[in-house]
């Protein structure tokens, strides 16, 4: 963990070892998870739903997203950073997309940007890679385009949904991404897939064929209660901690208990004296 992680190195690990990836939007767990030597951070629009308390990832924009990637880049000394692009600065905005692409690289000092897949993908792709700027495709689920894909369900479960998803990861491994997210597809569509691309797939609920895996560390944390997809897999319950951590400090403040003299700052009784 000597060297910063490029864009090389993430491809060069195809076929040699799993690529680890998860999602940060502050400083303290960006640099746990820099610390614990994970590959990418995922600066990700689900800063929504887990951190700003929205229903929905199409309502944060550039403006959120650029103050998180900076203080996730504070952060990482290791880790490849890749910036998600929000919704309004691509979809909504094609034409604003290589402008908001390059924001994250030259104001935020992002590593990458990660693009969903939507209706005018491809050309918007293209631009951001004709910019010089590394992107990372989205396929399968994606949250900000599900209400045209029938929800939050599972994408490509059948041959002629998932012949889509095989032609779309082609188009957009032909058009430079350096890597593809495959988001809820079925472990043997992704294992296809996986094996077609010359480039890295990290999988979300797409089995364990992928080239690598995300999850959103709130998840895997335990601190985003609302719901708990299938395909998350919970290493510590911190809610439960946290508040058991909160219950006591309000318990010992009421009984007088916090703070203890080790907690107190001193003035000499003579000096206390002259105010008299």
């Amino acid at each position: 963990m000597d060297k910063k992680i490029t864009v090389q190195d993430i491809l060069g690990m195809k076929g040699k070892r799993k690529i680890t990836m998860l999602t940060a939007y502050d400083f303290p767990l960006a640099s746990l998870i820099d610390k614990a030597g994970i590959d990418m951070i995922l600066v990700g629009d689900s800063v929504a739903n887990v951190v700003l308390g929205l229903d929905s990832t199409t309502k944060v924009g550039m403006t959120e997203m650029i103050h998180h990637a900076k203080a996730v880049t504070r952060a990482v000394k290791h880790a490849l950073v890749v910036g998600d692009m929000p919704y309004e600065s691509y979809q909504l905005n094609p034409k604003e997309s290589v402008k908001n692409a390059k924001r994250f690289i030259e104001e935020a000092s992002c590593d990458a940007v990660k693009l969903e897949w939507f209706q005018q993908c491809l050309e918007v792709t293209q631009e951001i890679v004709k910019a010089k700027i590394p992107a990372m495709g989205h396929i399968g689920l994606t949250p900000q385009t599900a209400d045209k894909i029938g929800g939050f369900k599972v994408q490509g479960k059948d041959a002629e949904a998932a012949q889509k998803l095989i032609e779309q990861a082609i188009a957009l491994e032909k058009l430079g991404c350096f890597s593809l997210v495959l988001e809820c597809v079925p472990d043997k569509i992704a294992q296809i897939i996986t094996k077609k691309l010359k480039i890295p797939t990290i999988g979300i609920g797409a089995g364990l064929y992928c080239d690598g895996q995300v999850l959103v560390t709130h998840d895997l944390l335990g601190l985003f209660e609302r719901f708990k997809p299938k395909f998350v897999k919970q290493y510590v319950n911190l809610s439960a901690l946290i508040q058991k951590a909160i219950e006591e400090y309000k318990k010992e403040v009421i009984e007088e208990k916090f703070p203890s003299r080790e907690h107190t700052f001193t003035i000499k009784e003579e000096e206390l004296r002259k105010l008299e």
